[in-house]
């Protein structure tokens, strides 16, 4: 297959490409490494996170503004997947960090607003967001890609590793799923013992270990890449609207009576 070299994705670009050009928003997609029922890649979110990213990127472009996608974060937090093999765990105080410096990084540059596009669950990104935007002119705004578009397109969406996560890989990467569905785990998980936890009164991390059988939480046999196209395809253009809009909006009316 031949490669190309997309416009708007920063691990693809020269110098030229960038220099030649403004670039008012950024995109930062943010994944995580750690296992994906049986049937997944344990990078599932970084590689969906980054292809929506570029597919964003290049939608804003052909509608006349520019995006950049910057290369992807490929640890997220995992506290409680640590005793599953090879799951990398990074603090939410080491996103902080990270985050701050890319937030530096790119003020001198024009950049006037960053999207956090966020990939992986564990990631709680808005306590982030609330420390670092008062420090800084760039606008910061967060998107969940897998919320971004109608579940409806799915049977059952899944929480992890389910029909949705499972048809998106199926489209953006098929090399990478086990092509025997047969090995694919059902996604059943186990309730919470606590009464208040399972009625939504409380939130607790969940123990992976206990509260999944194959580390996966919805049943992904339903899945077909055609499926899994359209959810991309409708997600990414919902996004794209948002960027163009932010690209082009005013810091100082961001909530400002509407016309």
């Amino acid at each position: 297959m031949t490669q190309v070299r997309r416009k708007g994705v920063l691990n693809d670009a020269s110098h030229e490409d960038v220099r030649r050009d403004a670039w008012p928003v950024a995109l930062l997609p943010f994944g995580a490494t750690e296992p994906h029922n049986t049937h997944l890649p344990y990078g599932t979110d970084t590689i969906l996170g980054s292809e929506v990213a570029a597919r964003v990127a290049a939608q804003c472009i052909a509608d006349g503004t520019n995006v950049m996608a910057l290369p992807a974060v490929p640890f997220g937090v995992n506290t409680t997947q640590l005793d599953l093999p090879f799951t990398i765990n990074v603090m939410p105080s080491t996103q902080l960090a990270l985050l701050r410096d890319v937030i530096g990084s790119l003020e001198p540059h024009g950049v006037r607003g960053l999207v956090l596009l966020n990939a992986h669950g564990g990631n709680e990104l808005r306590a982030l967001v609330r420390e670092l935007q008062p420090s800084t002119p760039i606008m910061l705004a967060i998107v969940n890609w897998w919320q971004a578009a109608d579940h409806a397109t799915f049977e059952q969406a899944g929480d992890h590793a389910g029909e949705l996560e499972t048809a998106a890989i199926m489209h953006v990467a098929p090399h990478l799923v086990a092509p025997d569905r047969h090995t694919w785990g059902d996604g059943r998980s186990n309730p919470s013992t606590l009464e208040g936890v399972r009625r939504g009164v409380a939130w607790m991390p969940r123990r992976w270990t206990q509260a999944t059988v194959d580390t996966g939480v919805g049943d992904p046999r339903a899945a077909t890449a055609e499926n899994g196209a359209a959810f991309i395809a409708q997600a990414v253009e919902r996004i794209a609207s948002f960027c163009c809009e932010l690209g082009a909006a005013d810091p100082s009316r961001l909530w400002a009576p509407a016309p």
